[in-house]
């Protein structure tokens, strides 16, 4: 069947999948000894903070990729590698419901499906690409020559502004904003919520839910084995 001109785009990390990619990645490669174990020290206070309800979600994940990114250097890509595909072995599945059938059912109506995420590419392209996806953004880290990591990240400027990656696919692959969806779950996702025709705020943090409440945003919220579904209305 050929792929429709309709598009969802999808963050990934505590949208679809239920953490973040980076997370497990970063203490999978301490466990097995390929970054130190001193790594965790740079993220263990916001995550304490964050575990009590005194420190935000976004501070703790932004002290991971400091983490990650100031001891990725050196790394060899191959034991990279292979530790991103047992971590997405292991996490396949860890899912949440809503947005699992969500893609299902978007898959089954053959939308265009794209996925981005702050998380490594190599880990997110592995996981999305057992959901369906049709093209996958992820940070991008160069590779030396010697395939060791050099600890640049490329393109930084690329993945913190989704609605350009979106419209940038949009021209590329000939697709179009009617009947898009688009579903988010921090204030990093608003400029692209912005531009679909369907935006759902998925476990959204309070920016988020505040820009839902003023727009008129569908908001769902999942809570154990309950779904809750709320459409703002202006």
């Amino acid at each position: 069947m050929k792929k429709s001109n309709r598009v969802a785009i999808f963050d990934i990390d505590g949208t679809i999948f239920r953490s973040s990619l980076l997370i497990e990645l970063v203490e999978s490669l301490v466990k097995e000894n390929v970054l130190p174990e001193k790594v965790r020290a740079i993220y263990a206070k916001s995550y304490k903070k964050w575990a009590d309800r005194k420190g935000s979600y976004e501070k703790y994940i932004h002290s991971v990729v400091v983490a990650f990114e100031k001891n990725i250097k050196g790394v060899d890509y191959d034991a990279f590698i292979k530790i991103a595909e047992q971590v997405i072995a292991d996490n396949k599945d860890r899912v949440y419901r809503y947005t699992r059938d969500l893609v299902k059912e978007l898959k089954r109506k053959n939308y265009y499906l794209l996925a981005i995420s702050h998380s490594p590419k190599e880990i997110v392209q592995g996981f999305c690409k057992k959901l369906g996806f049709d093209k996958v953004y992820g940070r991008v880290y160069e590779v030396s020559k010697n395939n060791k990591f050099t600890g640049k990240t490329l393109y930084p400027d690329l993945i913190p502004d989704k609605a350009k990656i979106l419209k940038r696919v949009l021209k590329k692959e000939n697709l179009i904003l009617a009947d898009s969806i688009g579903v988010g779950d921090s204030e990093s996702d608003i400029a692209f919520l912005k531009l679909v025709e369907q935006p759902i705020c998925f476990n959204p943090n309070n920016k988020l839910y505040a820009k839902a409440k003023r727009f008129g945003w569908q908001v769902v919220v999942e809570r154990k084995d309950v779904v809750y579904n709320k459409k703002y209305v202006l």
